[in-house]
């Protein structure tokens, strides 16, 4: 269970895989970018810095410029649709999809700086962390 995908699409913390990052399930839009300030299980820090999910935005950039360009093919040169009706469903998949993207982003970004590790996902599940409820903080 110790991955770095499971961490990254399970959108749990990076360091114990207890924690979630996000306090709302994944395809909630309730309210889509709350995250919490620290991990519950661990209290690891998800917000080390200033600006610091800067970088999840290319990686969101990337992502989502690649996904386009292969539903936009898909759509046009294999199943023969017209490039409106290509771009028009590319517009509704990404619609629902944004949310989503946008935790799993952060997510990765988080999981690059942070890596697992056993001893505190032990101390996570023995219950021997002293950790605070998590704060909720929205970005924009």
């Amino acid at each position: 269970m110790a991955s770095k995908s499971y961490s990254i699409f399970s959108l749990k913390c990076p360091t114990c895989h207890r924690g979630d990052l996000f306090p709302t399930p994944t395809f909630s839009y309730r309210e889509p970018f709350a995250q919490y300030t620290h991990c519950p299980a661990c209290g690891q820090i998800y917000f080390p810095e200033p600006g610091f999910y800067y970088g999840a935005m290319f990686l969101s950039y990337i992502g989502t410029g690649f996904f386009s360009l292969g539903v936009v093919m898909l759509l046009h040169w294999v199943l023969g649709w017209s490039m409106i009706a290509s771009f028009l469903a590319l517009i509704a998949i990404v619609a629902v999809l944004f949310v989503w993207w946008f935790c799993v982003s952060r997510s990765a970004y988080l999981n690059l700086v942070y890596s697992y590790k056993p001893e505190v996902a032990a101390r996570a599940d023995a219950g021997t962390v002293n950790v605070t409820t998590p704060t909720t903080r929205k970005s924009t």
